[in-house]
């Protein structure tokens, strides 16, 4: 497989080599070993997830406080989607940017982004389903969300109509996401990302 890095720090897409005859198609959408040569760190496995979507359907964007923070691997094993990273840490030389890659089931990328940055997609297809691995367990209080289509984030949807979920539609903007202070500061994110060990876990006394 082929890692590139992204242009915002934390943020990888992953092409895998598939292999293909009349019977049909082997890959290997997911390696430990050539994530962590690329990340520094390998990913803990600590939750997988899966979404179905509408085509339409627009979810994000999701961050998490840091730490402990969520890094996720994600692809599309279904359908296709516009797959959106936003950099939502404070502090951050690319504070407010956001970078797209397309996921579907044809090339069969994938994408990973580190602790504090946000992430989003919006279904190209109906039936869009992503796969998600998580190093960190669903934790309702430290999860939130800055509003998708908040202009000041100005994220190039591919839906005429996006649907929302009504906590989406309810999320704040980001200037008053960081004003209210859930943003992830920069500087603890890449603390907190030195910090992880062969483990994929803080061994840090101050994190």
């Amino acid at each position: 497989m082929k890692i590139r890095e992204l242009g915002i720090e934390g943020a990888w897409e992953i092409t895998p080599q598939q292999h293909g005859d009349p019977r049909g198609m082997f890959m290997e959408w997911y390696r430990f070993d050539k994530l962590a040569e690329a990340v520094g760190h390998p990913l803990r496995l600590a939750q997988a997830n899966m979404s179905v979507s509408a085509r339409g359907v627009v979810r994000g964007i999701h961050f998490a406080d840091v730490p402990p923070g969520q890094a996720k691997y994600v692809t599309c094993v279904r359908g296709a989607v516009l797959d959106v990273i936003v950099d939502l840490r404070v502090g951050s030389p690319t504070f407010g940017r956001w970078e797209g890659v397309r996921l579907d089931d044809t090339d069969r990328q994938a994408v990973y982004l580190s602790e504090g940055l946000g992430h989003g997609f919006c279904a190209l297809t109906d039936d869009a389903t992503l796969s998600y691995l998580c190093s960190a367990t669903y934790n309702p209080t430290g999860e939130h969300a800055v509003h998708p289509l908040d202009g000041e984030l100005a994220i190039d949807w591919p839906a005429d109509v996006p649907l929302l979920s009504a906590r989406d539609d309810a999320a704040p903007t980001l200037a008053q996401a960081r004003e209210s202070g859930l943003l992830p500061e920069y500087d603890n994110c890449r603390r907190f990302v030195a910090s992880l060990g062969p483990d994929g876990m803080s061994h840090s006394t101050g994190m």
